[in-house]
């Protein structure tokens, strides 16, 4: 019998939560599924080599992302990449620039909502959420976005480095709202909820 991930926090930033529920219902129904599709039982193959815990089994990234992946676009999600033109203007003395265009790639959309899965270094996270997701607006891709990020008892499990929800939330209190902010939904996943009876989650996110 597998063990399943499930939503166990939500963090609304301008408006997030309330934005997605009236304008994205369907989309929403759809990452809440996906999220409870991921079988984690399957997902813990990753032995760790760290002098904290030494030998443990922990739950590997790439195959969290990987599993994300096939779920999302089962249902017709579309990763979208845009391209980053880099300019010489900025230099200074007659420097010119050596380096290649690069790119910047959203892992889903969907009907102009965006989700972004992020089980890696904290700096993501905070990239993803306020520029990432910001940047894509600007250019008419996506109208709010979805982040879904480990709570820190799932974090344990993982690899050191990985940051979590209630670090990430506690700097988005302390930051404040600006005015580039769009809304964003953040969902803290863990593989269980052992606090609650789980034919109830879910149900915050009743319409």
């Amino acid at each position: 019998m597998g063990v399943f991930m499930k939503v166990v926090a939500k963090y609304s930033l301008q408006n997030g939560e309330k934005v997605i529920k009236e304008k994205y219902k369907n989309e929403l129904a759809e990452i809440i599924e996906i999220i409870e599709e991921v079988d984690a039982t399957k997902l813990k193959t990753k032995m760790s080599e760290e002098k904290t815990m030494p030998g443990d089994m922990l739950y590997n990234p790439g195959e969290l992302n990987n599993e994300y992946d096939r779920l999302f676009y089962a249902k017709g999600w579309e990763k979208k990449r845009v391209k980053c033109k880099y300019t010489n203007k900025y230099y200074i003395n007659n420097y010119r620039k050596e380096c290649e265009d690069g790119y910047r790639e959203m892992d889903f959309i969907k009907n102009k909502l965006g989700v972004e899965v992020q089980f890696g270094k904290y700096a993501f996270m905070v990239y993803n959420v306020c520029a990432k997701m910001t940047i894509f607006k600007k250019m008419g891709l996506i109208n709010a976005g979805v982040e879904i990020v480990p709570v820190k008892r799932l974090q344990s499990s993982m690899s050191t480095g990985v940051s979590y929800f209630e670090q990430f939330v506690w700097d988005l209190d302390q930051r404040g709202i600006a005015d580039i902010d769009i809304p964003v939904l953040i969902l803290g996943v863990d593989v269980d909820n052992p606090y609650k009876d789980q034919k109830n989650l879910g149900n915050w996110f009743a319409f």
